[in-house]
């Protein structure tokens, strides 16, 4: 064997310890978590993680702030007897993933602990796979919206004592005030501690900052659930009459055939409900919605908030100068500025190939453009016209929308 693959088979051993610590410390470890610590020149981790990992004879570094700031420490030591240590298990919305992505798993030894969702699972009774597991560390709160269906089991990791309060107020905002609230906290140590209250009368104080919370979900009849179907009722959209309507927007995210962890460009983003039915198809799909009006992008990211499309990012601009440098999209939709000079083309340029794109169009002169692009790059296209019974005197009458002609074509 000579020097060079000597070399490289130094560099491909685990030289980057990571591991999962708990509350009760280095009691808790196995012996080789044990044996990785102890062999370490360097062990890094927040203030809590070295102080529940003492004593240590290595050099201690406590994790820098901004974290991101960390990765470039872990780097600069490629090699060398490394150790991070991490809370619970490190690949469970922990660290772990993002430095697997600086290097390769073969340089690097994990030993996990049971996960803080877990650890509540076991005090509850609760089957893991049943429960919604979100994480709200460093996260919106609203990101538990979709999640909150009736009877639903929801373990939250919460970003400090507050996040039970402020879970409680919005359970009851939603017309949730009767679910039962668990809050775990420091699980697994000297400091654990159960505690439990109606999110209706939610009063518990003084709560550890490493906490978890367990929500029963229970509904009032007039609950404002986000159903798992597109096709939102209007009125959950705060808007200026620029909609899409409910009908349409069923039929328009059928189009766009959505996939996990899909990106979706809404051109024309309005009140940003197809942008905002799109990431509430799947927990990683994401959105950029392009609105040029900076009233309407504003209503369109209350709305996100409003219904936990968290992963919806509203740009203020116009189109076409708006789209350069953006992330090439898996799907585009055009809801309003499709006869723009030059929309059309940057778009279809920046689509990736077997993309999907879908315009909406009312009126004679978009309808002619789309026909053109059909000509053009075939696809389909179809008319869709949709009446609603409304009050007329006192009797009741069908009152047609605007039909509307949409184009849906993919990207060869």
């Amino acid at each position: 064997m000579n020097s060079e693959q000597e070399s490289s088979m130094a560099k491909n051993r685990p030289w980057l310890t990571i591991i999962g610590i708990g509350e009760d410390g280095r009691a808790g470890l196995s012996p080789a978590a044990r044996a990785g610590l102890d062999q370490a020149e360097l062990v890094i981790g927040g203030a809590r993680h070295l102080d529940l990992a003492a004593p240590l004879a290595a050099q201690t570094l406590t994790w820098p702030s901004p974290f991101v700031d960390g990765y470039a420490i872990v780097l600069a030591r490629r090699g060398q007897p490394t150790c991070v240590l991490a809370t619970g298990d490190p690949f469970h919305y922990g660290i772990g993933a993002e430095l697997a992505r600086l290097f390769p798993v073969e340089e690097i030894a994990c030993f996990p602990q049971a996960s803080a969702f877990s650890l509540a699972a076991a005090r509850l009774g609760w089957s893991l796979p049943d429960c919604d597991c979100v994480s709200l560390h460093g996260r919106a709160l609203e990101r538990i919206i979709p999640h909150l269906q009736p009877g639903a089991r929801i373990l939250a990791l919460s970003w400090d004592g507050s996040t039970p309060g402020k879970l409680a107020d919005l359970l009851k905002a939603r017309g949730f005030g009767a679910s039962m609230i668990t809050v775990c906290e420091a699980m697994g140590g000297p400091r654990e501690r159960i505690r439990r209250a109606v999110a209706a009368e939610f009063a518990i104080a003084e709560i550890d900052p490493l906490n978890t919370v367990a929500i029963e979900a229970v509904a009032a009849s007039a609950a404002r659930v986000v159903t798992l179907a597109p096709g939102l009722p209007d009125a959950f959209f705060e808007n200026d009459g620029q909609l899409t309507k409910a009908e349409i927007r069923a039929l328009t995210l059928a189009a766009l055939a959505p996939k996990a962890g899909e990106l979706l460009w809404d051109i024309g983003a309005g009140a940003g409900s197809i942008g905002i039915e799109w990431c509430l198809r799947h927990p990683r799909n994401r959105c950029i919605g392009i609105e040029e009006r900076c009233g309407r992008a504003e209503r369109a990211r209350r709305n996100a908030l409003e219904l936990g499309a968290t992963s919806l990012d509203i740009r203020t601009g116009r189109a076409p100068e708006a789209l350069a440098d953006l992330s090439a999209p898996d799907a585009i939709f055009i809801g309003g500025g499709a006869s723009e000079a030059g929309v059309f083309d940057a778009a279809w340029a920046a689509l990736k190939s077997g993309g999907r794109l879908a315009i909406n169009g009312v009126t004679l002169e978009t309808e002619m453009l789309l026909g053109a692009l059909y000509a053009q790059h075939g696809g389909t296209m179809r008319r869709l016209a949709v009446s609603r019974l409304e009050p007329v005197g006192g009797m009741h009458g069908w009152r047609a929308a605007m039909p509307v002609t949409q184009w849906v074509v993919a990207k060869p």
